[in-house]
């Protein structure tokens, strides 16, 4: 008998990713979008020692948080795409539904509500949905 072939055993392996309400395999429908801090205490919220959070907030713009992200998925129960913010730690994902404030957090995302300091008015002028009086 032959050796068996280990080719095909280096391919990327389904992320161990589940519906919070269903526990679920969940798919990815979008890329993953970084998230960054801007102040000391969104650093100190995951664990950054104060002093040393000022430091890392006055010597750059924006500090990278490593293994966090926030991505759209579908959930085949649910029936609908949600957005969620992963935190991956060890080969361990958790998940949990993105709440509005990391939305400012993430490079290159668009607030799922839109431009928050754009006013109705001309969001709907905008999308072509005028208001009629």
């Amino acid at each position: 008998m032959g050796k068996r072939c280990n080719r095909n055993r280096n391919r990327s392996k389904r992320r161990a990713i589940y519906c919070p309400i269903h526990n679920c395999y969940i798919n990815s429908v979008s890329q993953k979008f970084p998230l960054f801090a801007d102040t000391a205490g969104q650093l100190q919220q995951r664990g950054v020692g104060r002093k040393y959070a000022l430091i890392l907030v006055a010597s750059k713009t924006a500090v990278s948080l490593t293994g966090e992200w926030l991505e759209g998925f579908w959930c085949e129960e649910c029936q609908e795409t949600k957005w969620y913010h992963v935190r991956k730690r060890e080969n361990i994902y958790q998940v949990s539904v993105a709440p509005l404030e990391l939305w400012q957090q993430a490079a290159g995302l668009a607030h799922p509500n839109g431009n928050p300091s754009v006013s109705e008015f001309t969001r709907k002028q905008a999308s072509g949905k005028a208001l009629v009086s």
